[in-house]
């Protein structure tokens, strides 16, 4: 038996040498080399030669604008600034506030660009609340019911109205700790009129942080109210309302800053404007 089996391997090694024989395998390279793809580049480039004299528009190098200044003028960026003067002219036709409106309940108001403070003292307690424009306008969708045949498309645009985050500081007078609450406007909330008064804000967060440090520090404790017990949550609710932080406070706040948003993008279109068509 085993001299049997040790001629198979040579039976087959000549049957492997003969079928090499007949049909020899292709070399190694070109198997290895990627198969040719149709191009997709459009054909406008494809005459383009190193030292040509004609290039397609899209390479050709932009040249000064003929007034001498040295700068960089198109079609584009004049088209681009028409547009943004209209835009706005507009904006500012529509615009409700000429100046921030004042808030009621003696808040004083500091802004710093996007950013505004709303300060006021109680009773030996000072309370801060602070709050920022950027991002603060919930998305429109596209979802929404579209014109009925014969009504204006005007009348059909939303309002854009501002509902920032806003966050809570209430400071004992000659405390050390900071109590802090992050609020914000939910989104079924906002805007419905209801029978019943229902907060049109709703705590997230409640922390202490140590007062007079700039930094608060991600180490303290933070207690999410997603999981918070009811009869605690609507004390703390009612802790802010005593402070001057309620229904009528949040609506102020979203006038507030809706006006300053709007007054922010009209600056905003202003500089993008100045820009483009700066020399």
């Amino acid at each position: 038996m085993l001299p049997l089996l040790r001629c198979v391997p040579r039976a087959l090694g000549s049957a492997v040498a003969g079928l090499r024989a007949a049909a020899p395998f292709p070399p190694l390279r070109p198997l290895l080399q990627p198969a040719p793809r149709p191009c997709a580049r459009p054909f406008g480039f494809l005459s383009v030669r190193s030292g040509s004299a004609r290039l397609p528009s899209l390479l050709r190098p932009r040249r000064p604008c003929s007034c001498g200044c040295g700068a960089l003028h198109t079609e584009g960026d004049k088209a681009f600034v028409e547009f943004l003067s209209d835009e706005i002219k507009e904006e500012k036709k529509i615009q409700k506030h000429k100046s921030l409106p004042k808030m009621s309940g003696g808040w004083e108001l500091e802004v710093n660009g996007t950013e505004a403070k709303l300060v006021r003292n109680v009773a030996g307690e000072k309370i801060t609340v602070t709050f920022n424009i950027n991002n603060s306008i919930p998305p429109t969708y596209d979802g929404e019911e579209q014109p009925s045949q014969g009504q204006k498309v005007e009348e059909q645009e939303p309002e854009l109205t501002s509902t920032p985050n806003f966050v809570v500081e209430v400071i004992k007078s000659g405390g050390k700790k900071t109590l802090v609450l992050d609020c914000h406007y939910p989104e079924d909330e906002v805007g419905q009129e209801e029978e019943d008064e229902s907060d049109i804000f709703s705590i997230r967060e409640v922390s202490f942080q140590s007062t007079g440090e700039s930094e608060w520090k991600d180490t303290n404790y933070t207690l999410n109210t997603d999981s918070l017990d009811w009869a605690l949550y609507d004390h703390l609710m009612d802790f802010l309302a005593d402070r001057g932080v309620d229904n009528t406070f949040a609506d102020e706040l979203v006038e507030l800053s809706t006006a300053l948003e709007h007054q922010e993008y009209i600056t905003f279109l202003e500089d993008l404007r100045g820009f483009v068509k700066s020399q």
